[in-house]
């Protein structure tokens, strides 16, 4: 029996994928459990239609994210935050400070997508990159400074 995958199944197929299964598998296993249905022209047509909006989706994001990436680009953040007097930080600037500081501008980032070479933990200018999309990604530099 033909069936269309809802979900991805282990060591079945991914969601989407027409597979050949035994009928007592598909109407006791994955019937049931909404994993797959009988592959039919209608179950086909809106499967594809939820592929091309899915596409869509990720279209959109990615053309956001060239968006942002633009947008930051050329632009330079600055951060106060307590040093000493050699310019060591009391602590260290965090992405979380980093992903409010980019929010003050009105980008929305998550700090998990922030990377730094190394932590920031002086007073001075620092590359900071940010994973915007898989394909996006957008470096920019931040300057700390001293707050007496």
């Amino acid at each position: 029996m033909k069936v269309l995958l809802l979900e991805g199944v282990k060591g079945l197929g991914h969601a989407g994928d027409v597979v050949e299964v035994k009928t007592g598998y598909a109407h006791n296993y994955l019937f049931r459990r909404n994993l797959a249905v009988e592959v039919t022209k209608d179950n086909m047509n809106v499967i594809e239609m939820r592929k091309k909006a899915r596409e869509k989706e990720a279209e959109q994001r990615y053309l956001h994210a060239k968006e942002v990436a633009t947008a930051i680009e050329g632009e330079r953040f600055v951060f106060s935050a307590k040093a000493g007097s050699a310019g060591r930080l009391y602590g260290t600037v965090t992405n979380q400070n980093i992903a409010d500081l980019v929010a003050e501008k009105g980008y929305d980032v998550d700090k998990r997508d922030i990377a730094m070479s190394e932590m920031i933990k002086t007073v001075g200018s620092h590359s900071v990159t940010i994973r915007l999309h898989p394909e996006v990604s957008v470096s920019f530099m931040l300057d700390v400074k001293a707050d007496l």
